[in-house]
């Protein structure tokens, strides 16, 4: 982030008006960054960029051979099972026997098909205890495919909607940190805010004091009536309570931004850091044109209206994929053989051929396969009109922010010069009341304009950077060095 400059005023500390000159002062850039490296708004940030790589790679990894040891040893049986005689009667027979199989295969997966293919070898031993023999059965090498046909093909549809989806998640991860430096910019100015008005209170209790003092002595002279005295007084005892509202004010927004940033409370007997107010937000020209034109290149939103439009056609293909006439075309090509011993298994080999077709076509469903896909169209039309006007509101969302960049920083100018204007008027008006040559009215109508003043000033400069970082965060662009927003 460049460089600002900063127009330091020390508002307070963390939850007592004013701070000691040696604290610490917190800058809102110092903050921002601060929050982007240690805050649980962050970290999740960052898991969901992370969970969207891992996502993607096990995408990945679906297209690419897998390799696999499977076996059963051992498979142990010592049982009395029935079995068929020539003559078709059943006898009860003691068996004791180990059956174990180990196979290696080599699988890939064809998308384009959404069929596999198979290599592999396999070796069954099998050994009766009983009769004290052993047999090998060996398939040395094995080519087998197996493609369904009707079936909904969902590589097909990841091939098109998980490249979309990383794409989106990593962009996602800038808006979650414009987010995030947005959000931490509206707590700052709410605990800016809070701490100038404690700030202003204290010094209108204390200006109340002093007036009060003087109106005792004037009254006690005879030049103040009564009820101007009573009025000064009901003065003091307002400020009083509007100062310890503003305390308690400040102390409860403190917390809130404490508690998102993950900052660490002051430690006792130590002075919390003061806020420093910052200068205007940035300003650069933007066309609105422009903005849009960048939002269209990098922002997560318009990956995931495509991605949406996908997923909704894709259940659509899916309904018509499970439904109707299905089959599945199996192939098998290889060697085998079996003997006593594990080495002659594999002298004269012989061949070993596989083909089936299963199917499956309903003939009567009362128009359950008519009624699945067309709830799947029906929902894919709403998500295209969904998508539709989420666009249209995107893009007046930006054109709308692009456009109020400039008006902002107007207004944050025109209330910097009304808090200048406001605080020398109060001044004059102070001094002359207590000259006495201006009424008690005149003094409190130019005490409240110059705490409007304070007040609107800091609710400018909120407004100015809140939407900063939110035509960032929209667009993905910094206009500023005119390129775009990076990762760290």
């Amino acid at each position: 982030m460049k460089a600002l400059r900063y127009r330091v005023l020390l508002v307070g500390s963390w939850l007592s008006g004013l701070a000691p000159a040696a604290a610490q002062t917190l800058t809102l850039p110092a903050l921002i960054q601060q929050t982007l490296a240690s805050s649980a708004a962050s970290q999740q940030a960052r898991a969901a960029r992370e969970g969207g790589y891992w996502a993607y790679r096990a995408y990945q990894a679906s297209y690419r051979p897998q390799l696999a040891l499977q076996g059963v040893v051992p498979s142990f049986s010592r049982a009395i099972i029935p079995v068929v005689q020539p003559d078709g009667t059943t006898s009860f027979q003691s068996v004791r026997y180990n059956n174990s199989l180990l196979a290696v295969n080599l699988t890939q997966n064809i998308g384009l098909t959404g069929g596999q293919v198979v290599v592999g070898s396999q070796v069954q031993r099998f050994d009766d205890f009983i009769r004290t023999e052993k047999r090998y059965n060996n398939q040395p090498f094995t080519l087998g495919l197996t493609q369904p046909l009707g079936y909904f093909n969902g590589l097909k549809w990841d091939r098109r909607i998980a490249p979309l989806r990383y794409q989106e998640s990593q962009r996602q991860y800038l808006e979650d940190r414009e987010a995030i430096a947005q959000r931490v910019s509206e707590l700052y100015f709410d605990v800016l805010l809070q701490q100038v008005n404690a700030a202003v209170a204290g010094q209108n209790a204390q200006a109340a004091a002093e007036l009060l003092r003087v109106g005792r002595e004037k009254y006690a002279l005879g030049r103040l009536s009564q009820s101007d005295l009573l009025q000064l007084e009901l003065n003091l005892l307002t400020a009083q309570q509007a100062q310890a509202q503003a305390l308690l004010d400040a102390e409860t927004a403190t917390v809130s931004l404490r508690t998102y940033c993950a900052l660490p409370a002051p430690a006792s007997g130590e002075a919390a850091p003061a806020l420093a107010v910052p200068a205007p937000a940035p300003a650069p020209a933007v066309v609105p044109a422009e903005a849009l034109a960048q939002a269209r290149q990098h922002r997560a939103a318009v990956l995931a209206f495509a991605r949406r439009q996908l997923q909704a056609a894709r259940d659509v293909a899916q309904a018509r994929g499970t439904t109707g006439f299905l089959a599945t075309l199996t192939a098998n090509l290889g060697y085998v053989n079996q003997a006593p011993y594990l080495l002659d298994s594999y002298a004269a080999l012989q061949n070993q051929q596989q083909v089936a077709l299963a199917f499956s076509l309903p003939l009567v469903d009362w128009g359950r396969r008519r009624a699945t896909v067309r709830t799947a169209e029906l929902a894919r039309d709403q998500t295209q009109a969904a998508v539709t006007q989420d666009a249209r509101s995107f893009e007046q969302t930006l054109l709308t922010q692009a456009a109020q960049v400039p008006a902002l920083a107007s207004q944050a100018r025109l209330a910097a010069r009304a808090d200048t204007l406001a605080q020398r008027r109060y001044a004059i008006t102070r001094a002359t009341y207590e000259a006495g040559r201006l009424s008690l009215t005149d003094l409190t109508l130019a005490s409240s304009a110059k705490d409007l003043a304070r007040r609107s000033y800091i609710l400018a400069l909120r407004a100015g950077w809140v939407a900063y970082y939110s035509l960032r965060g929209l667009t993905l662009f910094d206009f500023e060095t005119q390129q775009p927003l990076a990762a760290e």
